[in-house]
């Protein structure tokens, strides 16, 4: 009966591997202290946040007073109510100004081809210029 081995084929007997580095003792710091780069970062990062959510709202007060404007003017229908920092209420403003940039151009075609098909109608049949 043969003998097992104790290694898979292609593998080191473990006292020939080399050691481990030993990682680099660095200076012990307090608990929670920060080194001066990494203030630096924290504060150019909150500094980049603050600065984000101040245009977020600038973003949020320019279109409630758009909305409202829009709703003052009187549509005809009641202004629709949504939490104003919401999710749901951006996407749907967002879908709605392309529902509505969509019909004028669907009403802007099909008035077209309507002027058309009339200058066509008083062409042919009642002037009677083109004969087919």
């Amino acid at each position: 009966m043969a003998k097992r081995q104790r290694t898979r084929p292609g593998q080191r007997p473990p006292a020939s591997r080399p050691a481990r580095p030993q990682a680099r003792a660095e200076a012990p710091r307090p608990a929670g202290a920060l080194s001066a780069a990494e203030e630096a970062r924290a504060a150019e990062l909150e500094a980049r946040i603050v600065a984000e959510e101040r245009a977020a709202e600038e973003a949020r007060s320019r279109s409630r007073d758009r909305r409202r404007q829009e709703s003052s003017l009187g549509s005809g229908y009641p202004a629709a109510r949504s939490r104003e920092g919401s999710l749901v209420a951006a996407r749907s403003e967002q879908e709605y100004a392309y529902v509505v940039r969509d019909v004028r151009r669907i009403v802007r075609v099909g008035g077209s081809l309507l002027i058309v098909m009339f200058v066509l109608f008083l062409v042919i049949d009642v002037a009677g210029l083109v004969k087919l």
